[in-house]
C-alpha cells in the first residue's frame, strides 16, 4: 500500500486511516495471500481506483457496492462497473440498466461506468480486494474499516451529497450517514435474487438528478455510451 498513488484530497484526510493498526493488517493479510500466489482482483493499481476517479470535493453522488466481480478481467475499482469490451454484461448492471431505461428512457450498452465516476458519482465497494473465483473471500479483513473511514469523510462534508443503498449489506453503512444533511436512497439490490422486490420502479436515476438540482448542482448525464 505504500507505493499505491491516491489523489491528494484523499490522502490527507485518511491519513489516520492508512496509520492504524485495522490497516497495516489488512497489508499484512493482502502480503500473505500474494505470498501464497493467489490472484488478488483488482490489480493493485486499481485498489483505489474509486477514489482516483472521483476525488473528495467533486463528489455528488455515492453508490455503495459490496465487493469487486471475482472474474478476471471485470472488476476494474468501481463497483458494478467492467470495462467497455466486457461481455455478457454482469447481471446486477443488466438490471440497473432496465431501471435506468425505465426511468429516463436511457439504453446503454457498455458496462464501464467511468462516465459517472467522473461526473462526481463515487462507485465504492465496500471491500476493495477479492481473490480470483472467490467471492466475498476478502470481508472482514480490514477494508470496511477504511470504507467506513470514507463514508464518515463524506458524512461530514458541508454540502448535501446523495447516497444510494442498495441491498441490505450497504444499507449497514446507512447507520454512520446524517440523513438530515443528505439523500439517502435504499432499495433492494439490483441482483437477480432481489431486484423483484423493490428496485425496479424505484426510479433512483430520476430522484437523484432532481435532488442535485433543487441544491444547486448539475444532474448526472447517466448515459454511458462511448464518445
Amino acid at each position: 500500500m505504500d507505493s499505491i498513488q491516491l489523489d491528494e484530497g484523499w490522502k490527507n484526510c485518511l491519513s489516520k486511516t492508512f496509520a492504524s493498526q485495522q490497516m497495516q493488517q489488512l497489508k499484512a493479510f493482502l502480503r500473505s495471500e500474494k505470498d501464497q500466489k493467489k490472484v488478488i482482483l483488482p490489480h493493485s493499481n486499481l485498489w483505489f481506483n474509486a477514489l482516483n476517479c472521483t476525488p473528495i470535493d467533486k463528489v455528488k453522488v455515492v453508490i455503495l457496492g459490496q465487493d469487486p466481480y471475482p472474474t478476471p478481467g471485470h472488476a476494474h475499482g468501481l463497483c458494478f462497473s467492467v470495462l467497455p469490451d466486457v461481455k455478457p454484461i454482469p447481471k446486477s448492471l443488466i438490471n440497473i440498466y432496465k431501471e435506468l431505461q425505465d426511468d429516463l428512457g436511457i439504453n446503454n450498452h457498455n458496462g464501464h461506468l467511468q462516465s459517472w465516476a467522473e461526473q462526481g458519482v463515487l462507485l465504492l465497494n465496500s471491500v476493495l480486494t477479492v481473490e480470483s473465483g472467490k467471492a466475498n473471500s476478502h470481508q472482514g479483513r480490514g477494508w470496511e474499516y477504511f470504507t467506513d473511514a470514507v463514508i464518515h469523510q463524506l458524512n461530514n462534508l458541508n454540502r448535501p451529497l446523495v447516497f444510494v443503498l442498495w441491498g441490505s449489506y450497504a444499507q449497514k453503512k446507512g447507520v454512520i450517514i446524517d440523513s438530515q444533511k443528505h439523500f439517502v436512497l435504499r432499495s433492494p439490490h439490483p441482483s437477480p435474487l432481489s431486484a423483484y422486490r423493490g428496485f425496479f420502479g424505484s426510479k433512483p436515476f430520476s430522484k437523484i438528478n432532481q435532488f442535485l438540482q433543487e441544491n444547486a448542482q448539475s444532474g448526472i448525464d447517466w448515459s454511458t455510451q462511448l464518445k
